[in-house]
């Protein structure tokens, strides 16, 4: 399953940086890129994309940047899942982007993995802060190693969470696998009770930390 990405960033050779690292990416598409707010708009408005990652500060477009363009990209598209990649560090502007819904917010001082890892995210439901401890909603985080990595799921188990996390629906699932939407929806919450995971998100990152989810397909076993 390919994620469709926009890119939006007003630096051509910062855009060009990132458009590579996501491209090298198994399972990421770029479909377009925008120098500003006016370019990302009519892109918008020409093309249907999973994920956009977009610069915070774009001044001279049709639109403005900051928190006026996440705005109006809220209110023209209020499905749309958004990840602001900026150079500003600053905990009031991360609490206001947050209200506005947007998923996720990534510094580029940040490791460019980190940007991988908020497009798995947000195109999976979730929500992904690194470091942003001042949010009413918590991060992403790191799970401890240790004996989690020991826990040993059933082949069941494993072979539901590697579908999952890759972005396969329960009843898809159910479908590709033969068996009960019921049973499938067990053997999930199985195994996040002996992972000691109680939600989804925690799920997610677990899976990418122990190898379970491999550039956005499922990876091998624990």
């Amino acid at each position: 399953m390919k994620i469709d990405v926009i890119l939006a960033d007003d630096h051509p050779a910062l855009l060009a940086g990132v458009r590579y690292t996501l491209e090298s990416t198994r399972g990421i598409d770029v479909i377009g890129t925008a120098g500003s707010s006016t370019e990302l708009i009519d892109l918008l408005d020409d093309v249907t994309c999973d994920v956009l990652v977009t610069d915070f500060s774009m001044p001279n477009g049709e639109h403005r940047d900051g928190i006026a363009l996440l705005s109006y990209l809220r209110r023209q598209w209020p499905d749309l899942k958004i990840v602001v990649l900026t150079m500003i560090d600053n905990p009031g502007i991360v609490r206001e982007v947050a209200k506005l819904g947007v998923q996720s917010y990534i510094r580029k001082s940040d490791s460019l993995e980190n940007l991988v890892m908020a497009v798995h995210a947000v195109f999976n439901h979730m929500i992904y802060f690194p470091g942003a401890a001042s949010r009413s909603e918590e991060s992403l985080r790191p799970l401890s190693g240790g004996a989690q990595n020991q826990v040993a799921l059933s082949k069941r188990e494993k072979e539901v969470v590697q579908m999952y996390v890759a972005g396969v629906s329960i009843s898809e699932i159910a479908q590709r696998l033969n068996r009960a939407v019921q049973t499938v929806s067990t053997q999930k919450q199985m195994a996040m009770k002996k992972l000691g995971i109680a939600r989804d998100a925690e799920l997610f990152r677990y899976a990418w930390e122990c190898g379970l989810i491999v550039d956005g397909r499922p990876g091998s076993d624990l």
